[in-house]
């Protein structure tokens, strides 16, 4: 199986028990860390996660995991929050976030800057749209962005 394969098969069977217990599925990824395979799970709430609802849902899916079997190679499973500073993904992610100060990194230089920061005014398929302090606007290809995540001013 393919790493999209172990992802998606992933997201099908957790989704009813992270709907049972009213949480989000943020994300799942399948990824080689040094010597070990990763399986990890990022759920979210209102309010935020907790260890305990880290707890219950590896527990309950280790279960599932165990009965359905389908990775073949030895893995680590992890259930996390995803953190302040995830990446945009999914509709909701970018519906959520308009209005809001994202950060942009591109994997090439566009007029020799690498990276944006602006207030994200829209998004489709295949671009997303942010408008900079000056109140221009920039329009980026989706498949130039290497990532797209809320912005944090310290």
């Amino acid at each position: 199986m393919a790493k999209k394969d172990y992802e998606s098969k992933t997201e099908t069977l957790i989704q009813p028990l992270i709907d049972a217990n009213h949480f989000e599925l943020v994300d799942v990824e399948w990824v080689k860390e040094g010597a070990n395979w990763y399986l990890r799970v990022f759920i979210d709430k209102e309010g935020g996660i907790t260890v305990d609802d880290c707890e219950l849902v590896s527990r309950a899916f280790e279960e599932i995991l165990d009965k359905e079997d389908y990775i073949s190679e030895n893995y680590i499973f992890e259930v996390s929050s995803p953190g302040l500073d995830r990446p945009l993904k999914k509709e909701k992610d970018f519906a959520r976030s308009i209005g809001k100060d994202v950060e942009i990194k591109l994997y090439k230089a566009l007029n020799k800057e690498k990276e944006f920061v602006g207030v994200l005014t829209a998004y489709d398929p295949e671009t997303i749209t942010i408008t900079l302090d000056d109140e221009s606007t920039m329009v980026f290809n989706r498949s130039d962005v290497a990532l797209i995540r809320l912005a944090f001013f310290m």
